[in-house]
This record gives structure tokens, sequence and C-alpha cells, in this order.
């Protein structure tokens, strides 16, 4: 991760202003269902994707500030390339075919390559 694009090589950053993940790096979607309106679709949540972009601006998480919980808190949002046969394993369109969605970077987990 080069740090320069987000801060100054001289300022420490707070916690959340250095994106967690880059552009390429493999990842999957937390499996939770908590009680409430939250902003992940179900038929995401245990998929497996790939980062293909980091959202440059960070952003509260709206899912806890909705609860009054967050208290400020920003994140980063990361679009995920997700192949379309991971979420639909009958899939028989083409492979290069996929879902791109934009996720907040606490519903995300780092994946070995070797899955």
């Amino acid at each position: 991760m080069d740090r320069s694009v987000y801060i100054r090589a001289d300022v420490v950053a707070a916690e959340g202003e250095v994106p967690v993940f880059s552009a390429g790096d493999p990842i999957v979607i937390a499996k939770r269902f908590p009680i409430g309106h939250f902003r992940v679709p179900n038929f995401i949540r245990g998929k497996s994707g790939v980062v293909e972009a980091v959202i440059p601006r960070t952003g509260i998480d709206n899912e806890e500030e909705g609860f009054g919980r967050n208290a400020g808190n920003k994140r980063h949002y990361y679009r995920i390339a997700i192949p379309m046969t991971e979420l639909w394993p009958d899939y028989s369109g083409s492979s290069q075919d996929g879902l791109r969605i934009e996720v907040y970077e606490s519903w995300l987990k780092r994946r070995s390559t070797h899955e």
C-alpha cells in the first residue's frame, strides 16, 4: 500500500485514514446476519471476490451511525469484483461476467490466495 496517496509521509495517520486493502487483494465478505437494516445484501455475504478499487474518501459507518453507535469513526469503502459463478454456481454466461459492488471495510476479511 502506497500510503503517500492517502497521507503525507511526515504526518502520522489516524486510525482508518490508510486503507486496509489495496486493489487486487483477495477478500471474503463477512457472513453475519445482524438484526436491523444493514447495507450488505444477503446474497454476497460469505462470498469471495477481489478488491477492484479503493474508494478515495473515507466514510462514516452508516450502519453503526444509524443506531447511534459510531461517533464519527471513518473507514474506507472498496469496489469489490465478484465472479458470477461465485454468486450462482450454475451460471452459464461468460467467465468474464461479474458483479461490482461497493462494500464498507468492516464487512471485509483478507482471503488467502490458496483458498
